[in-house]
């Protein structure tokens, strides 16, 4: 089964809408974890939800972070200052980028782009996304117990140098990131393939996220699978990533090899005719000209 993440995904998950820029909330017996912080024009949309399934008188105990992209860490900070006791982990990597204005001041302006997002914000908050204190730093192999829930942490680097994924093997529930790619199109049928820092690194998670089998996957933007099709859904993801490089590969052939303009002639032909790709176009083509640039490095460009 395919579905947009919005509302109850298991008795224990429920995914906290605007469903492109989920967080799941992960209730144990004992404790609770938020899974990433979205964008941080959504915080107080967050907050009412979490307030909303919890009630008045419980508070999330962790907010475990997949990368370290704005539109995965935006709300952090934010609920780190709502929810007394919250305790963020995430990869060590992030710790030192957040230390950078330069990063910072990037998330900030891509954050303005999505203008659909302000009308969460009726009361006007400052929103800005500002540095965070990490907790805890996670790292491969990690074990929380939430109470008749584990959290198993994994590193899947590939997206990003940071990323990580987890698991709960109580309910075979995996949540990716965007480690396994982001559906797209109206059904998310069509899979918009995500490795930026390393192809090779991206392939060799997918292959293990293949090889664990999950029943239901809660992904990064957009939607969630479950049953038979989780399994599907990972083995297109990783049929997609081998086509994809065979894509860019065409553009840099056409383009002489020149990245920079192989870059505008995909973007052009993929996004702006093609269409059918949600995520805003300046972070698209942000992404597009790491990965471009990244095989034209593979392939000796």
């Amino acid at each position: 089964m395919r579905r947009q993440a919005k509302g109850q995904i298991h008795e224990r998950i429920t995914a906290i809408p605007n469903a492109w820029h989920p967080i799941y909330l992960v209730r144990g017996e004992k404790k609770n974890l938020v899974i990433d912080a979205g964008v941080n024009l959504l915080g107080p949309r967050y907050r009412e939800m979490i307030r909303e399934v919890l009630g008045d008188h419980q508070s999330p105990h962790y907010l475990f972070l997949t990368h370290s992209h704005y539109d995965h860490i935006g709300a952090a900070g934010y609920l780190k200052e709502l929810f007394p006791g919250l305790k963020i982990g995430a990869h060590p990597r992030l710790a030192g980028l957040l230390q950078k204005q330069s990063v910072l001041d990037m998330m900030n302006r891509l954050s303005q782009n999505h203008i659909e997002l302000h009308k969460y914000n009726p009361a006007g908050e400052d929103l800005t996304l500002r540095p965070f204190g990490i907790d805890i730093e996670l790292k491969q192999k990690d074990r929380f117990d939430l109470g008749g829930l584990t959290c198993c942490v994994y590193e899947t680097p590939g997206h990003t140098k940071d990323s990580l994924s987890f698991y709960f093997p109580e309910i075979q529930t995996l949540f990716p990131g965007e480690s396994a790619g982001v559906p797209q199109g109206r059904t998310g049928s069509e899979i918009q393939v995500e490795f930026l820092s390393s192809y090779q690194d991206y392939i060799d998670s997918l292959q293990w996220m293949v090889s664990l089998r999950p029943e239901i996957i809660c992904l990064g933007h957009g939607w969630m699978v479950s049953g038979k099709e989780a399994e599907g859904f990972l083995r297109g993801s990783l049929a997609a990533t081998y086509r994809y490089r065979e894509l860019i590969e065409h553009y840099l052939s056409s383009a002489g090899g020149n990245a920079q303009r192989a870059t505008e002639e995909m973007a052009h032909a993929e996004y702006d005719v093609k269409g059918g790709i949600f995520q805003e176009k300046i972070a698209y083509m942000t992404n597009l000209n790491a990965q471009v640039r990244h095989i034209a490095g593979l392939s000796g460009s």
